[in-house]
């Protein structure tokens, strides 16, 4: 596997555009356009709170009734979340308006928006934006990174990844682009994510490989514990490749796996760490769990606590914030038997064992915590198994980004 340049636009087939259309914002771009030369096949995961925004039941819809997908159209700046049959109206005529100005079928046109909810769409403003998108649309590193820039909310960076591997003798490309800083929390995670492929692969292998996936990355990090009207994860590959199609577990289905793991493992890293105020990124690493289940809850328990992270903001070793996060994760264990160690370039300390602090310094451990990536190690001598979060840190700036967001 080698890692790429090109997000959406890396594999073969794949072209993106990002405008200024002025949904909400001026002067920055806030349309974005994923069109595939060939029809996609097409896997989605999506948001698990009861409150969906209209293009989430769009999506859902045509992913589930297995639609050939051609293209993407994604707004910022407002969700279309809360906004009735309207709303829904919203998603059809931008359907529409990208099926005539890219001359393809309305129902394979995916629909993602973010922003404020609540807010009627400027549908004028969304089709003349559509119109510019497949003027503009090209098969370049820079139209990728047009269209990873207009995704954006409170993102401080735009988010990409791609990579290449063999599958069947031939090279095969995947690349993806996401947006994500706030309104983060596993359960489908709160972010837009886009996944492109020239893979031949069969829809039942590629719904399950990104079922697996993300539930090992997007559902293992959290900002701020809150999960969004708006998650969407889709994942289109076009067969470009020109692999024998992979229909079968075999060695092809295990390299796209992998480079599936890499994409979204990056992705995911890059949304925990540009969350809102955030000055560091957290990775939790939990192992000797009595099971898969108890490790993703006892790493998860400990990104989301606010006193950890603050105390992680503060480069304070208080590390019974961690234990007390531990505690309450659900996952049954001894206390007595867990080691805590902090982590980071300048090296590896250990905070607790034995049920009592240990012989630390702590002014090596604020140096660690210091740090711009931070790892929390725990080993819970319970078993066998492991599993890894993503978070932050909690600022100041959180809650001043959150206090105006609207305005």
């Amino acid at each position: 596997m080698k890692m790429e340049e090109g997000g959406v636009c890396a594999a073969k087939g794949f072209w993106a555009a990002g405008v200024e259309a002025g949904v909400k914002y001026q002067n920055r771009k806030d349309m974005a356009l994923i069109y595939s030369e060939r029809p996609c096949v097409c896997a989605g995961t999506f948001t698990t709170n009861v409150v969906k925004a209209a293009p989430v039941l769009w999506d859902k819809a045509l992913v589930e009734n297995s639609a050939p997908v051609r293209a993407v159209v994604v707004n910022s700046g407002i969700a279309n979340a809360c906004t009735g049959e309207e709303g829904m109206a919203c998603c059809k005529k931008e359907a529409e308006a990208a099926a005539v100005a890219l001359g393809i079928p309305t129902d394979s046109v995916l629909i993602g928006s973010t922003g404020v909810i609540g807010m009627q769409m400027p549908i004028d403003r969304l089709t003349a934006g559509i119109a510019r998108l497949a003027e503009e649309k090209e098969n370049s590193v820079s139209a990728a990174q047009r269209a990873a820039e207009a995704i954006m909310t409170t993102d401080t960076v735009s988010k990409q990844a791609a990579v290449s591997f063999t599958a069947g003798g031939k090279t095969v490309t995947m690349g993806g682009m996401c947006k994500g800083s706030g309104m983060i929390h596993p359960n489908m995670c709160t972010m837009l994510a886009f996944v492109t492929c020239d893979a031949a692969i069969s829809e039942e292998l590629l719904k399950k490989a990104v079922k697996e996936s993300v539930d090992e990355t997007y559902n293992m990090i959290s900002v701020d514990g809150d999960t969004s009207t708006n998650d969407t994860f889709l994942f289109l590959a076009n067969g470009m490749a020109g692999n024998p199609e992979i229909t079968e577990e075999n060695e092809d289905y295990e390299a796209f796996k992998e480079a599936l793991r890499c994409i979204n493992t990056t992705l995911a890293k890059k949304l925990a760490g540009d969350g809102e105020g955030a000055t560091a990124l957290v990775e939790v690493q939990v192992k000797g769990a009595k099971s898969r289940e108890d490790a993703r809850l006892l790493g998860k328990s400990v990104i989301c606590s606010s006193l950890t992270k603050a105390a992680i903001f503060g480069h304070d070793a208080n590390w019974g914030r961690i234990l007390c996060a531990l505690g309450y994760s659900g996952a049954d264990f001894d206390p007595g038997k867990v080691e805590l160690f902090f982590q980071g370039s300048a090296g590896c300390i250990q905070i607790y064992k034995e049920g009592k602090a240990a012989d630390y310094s702590e002014e090596k451990a604020a140096r660690l915590l210091s740090e711009k990536e931070v790892t929390i190690l725990v080993d819970m001598h319970m078993g066998e198994e492991s599993a890894t979060a993503w978070g932050c840190d909690l600022s100041y700036d959180y809650v001043k980004i959150n206090a105006d967001y609207r305005s």
